[in-house]
């Protein structure tokens, strides 16, 4: 076999593998051809991470197609990623309960920034024993910021005039700022 097949074979094999493992994959334990039904739990939680000079959590609601979404996207990570520092965090969130064919039942908690938890519920609806476990989803940070976008624009409104009222910028430079940052998304 001549290097040129040998490289023609390995070229196929990579493309294969790589299309065939998404870099989003869903967790295999919760299929959302198995979903049965979504219950919006929380529409709308907020943390004592809340910053509304970066999004206000009135502005931010979980719906039933971010579950979906979510459960089709979610990848999974370590609590230590999770409770990163440095992780971004808009202090907001919601939760819903998931129920499966199978008879399953999970809480799921998604922050718009795309960071989820879930845990199984017993017949009781309560926590089940077993640990918590923690996923990041980029396409689903991608899909809610997009959709929030004019929640985006009247945080910065109101950390700009925040910031003129205060002298620290001069008058009429939150107009400009906010020109700017509306432009850029």
């Amino acid at each position: 076999m001549s290097k040129a097949s040998i490289l023609v074979l390995g070229v196929a094999a990579f493309v294969t593998a790589a299309t065939a493992f998404p870099v989003h994959a869903a967790d295999r334990r919760y299929p959302l051809a198995d979903v049965v039904k979504i219950e919006i739990t929380e529409p709308s939680i907020r943390s004592a991470w809340e910053n509304k000079d970066f999004l206000d959590c009135d502005d931010v609601v979980l719906t039933e197609e971010d579950v979906r979404h979510a459960l089709r996207h979610m990848r999974k990570v370590s609590e230590k990623s999770y409770f990163n520092e440095q992780a971004e965090r808009t202090g907001c969130l919601g939760g819903a309960r998931v129920t499966l064919k199978n008879g399953k039942v999970i809480a799921i908690g998604i922050e718009p920034t795309g960071r989820i938890n879930t845990f199984e519920l017993d017949a009781r609806l309560k926590p089940a024993a077993g640990p918590e476990t923690y996923y990041e989803c980029q396409p689903c940070k991608d899909r809610k910021m997009a959709l929030l976008k004019d929640a985006l624009d009247r945080a910065d409104e109101r950390r700009l005039r925040k910031l003129e009222a205060a002298g620290k910028i001069p008058p009429g430079e939150a107009e400009h700022r906010l020109k700017a940052l509306r432009a850029s998304r």
